[in-house]
């Protein structure tokens, strides 16, 4: 199998790498979303933590990648006795991809054969516990964006057709990329992913370069390559794995939280998601620096991730989605 990319060797892309791993310490996020320029590693950066990510322990035999003991799991029967890892899913959605591949549907070769009514599963088994990652999201078909973002919110899926009726975990991060000029996601949609993210094309010379001597230097020495950033790439496994373990004993404050709120209603986001997703991703992100405790610098830092796609449109306001943010922001901590 191919290295990855070390995801600690990608040139700038900070904010996109940040979401990536906020949404990697606390799935309930929601995914991330990543609108910008072809060709600026945002496939790279999710495959990368992808693969930085440790092996996970999962059932002998599990068709679902579930986790030893997993209560939920359709097929228990299958599980075998002892130990058995894998690593972390990554699993890439063609835009072709009908609803039965995703889903799962009839496994039409037993039923043939030994006319049994089986489950096959789709991509969505495939995917649990690691990451689903779907380019040129805006060019999928709306009930295909709509039935994976419910499954990512839910954490399992659900299928009744063709006599059966099968449930099984599917719990993903959810990543979706596109170009904003080939179309753009509805804003119920759009609203639906955790955090989203505006990625450019590098404006400076020496960042262009480098990334020009690091992708040559990958593709002529893989392993060489892999084996240059080892420790960088613990660094940040480490940090996770902290991050992961304390985000749940991390205290947000009812400051925080107001604060929070205001922010969301000075936007004008619709809902409540903005608000959770807020004090979520502060959350994670106090948890990723080690922090006890989410405030006002963690609040700042991921208000532009969380709501620059909650926005209303305004017609008399042409600015961008992140200047209208950071506007907010202002205003709301300078009260």
């Amino acid at each position: 199998m191919r290295a990855s990319f070390p995801f600690t060797a990608i040139v700038g892309q900070d904010e996109m790498k940040l979401a990536l791993m906020i949404a990697a310490v606390d799935p309930r996020i929601g995914g991330v979303m990543v609108f910008g320029d072809r060709g600026t590693g945002k496939s790279t950066a999710v495959r990368a933590l992808a693969g930085l990510l440790p092996p996970i322990p999962v059932a002998p035999g599990c068709r679902y990648h579930c986790a030893p003991g997993e209560a939920r799991c359709p097929e228990p029967e299958r599980h075998h006795k002892g130990k058995a890892t894998a690593p972390v899913p990554f699993i890439d959605l063609p835009l072709g991809a009908t609803e039965d591949r995703v889903v799962g549907a009839l496994d039409l070769e037993r039923a043939l054969t030994l006319g049994e009514k089986a489950f096959e599963p789709g991509l969505l088994a495939r995917a649990h516990r690691g990451f689903l990652y779907i380019d040129e999201i805006n060019l999928l078909e709306d009930h295909l964006v709509d039935l994976l973002l419910d499954v990512a919110a839910s954490g399992e899926n659900v299928v009744e057709r063709e006599g059966l009726s099968v449930r099984h975990p599917a719990r993903f991060v959810l990543v979706g990329s596109g170009n904003p000029e080939e179309g753009e996601l509805r804003p119920q949609l759009l609203d639906r992913f955790g955090l989203s993210v505006e990625v450019r094309t590098p404006q400076s010379l020496s960042d262009r370069v480098e990334i020009l001597k690091r992708c040559d230097a990958f593709e002529r020495d893989p392993a060489g390559f892999v084996e240059h950033w080892t420790k960088a790439e613990r660094r940040t496994l480490k940090q996770l794995g902290r991050a992961r373990d304390r985000v749940a004993e991390v205290e947000t404050p009812d400051a925080v939280l107001a604060r929070a709120s205001q922010l969301c209603m000075t936007v004008g986001a619709d809902g409540l998601r903005g608000e959770l997703t807020l004090m979520r991703a502060a959350r994670a992100l106090a948890a990723l620096a080690g922090k006890s405790r989410a405030g006002d610098d963690e609040l700042r830092r991921v208000a532009p991730l969380a709501l620059r796609h909650r926005l209303r449109r305004n017609v008399l306001d042409d600015t961008g989605s992140t200047v209208r943010i950071e506007r907010a922001v202002d205003e709301v901590f300078a009260a």
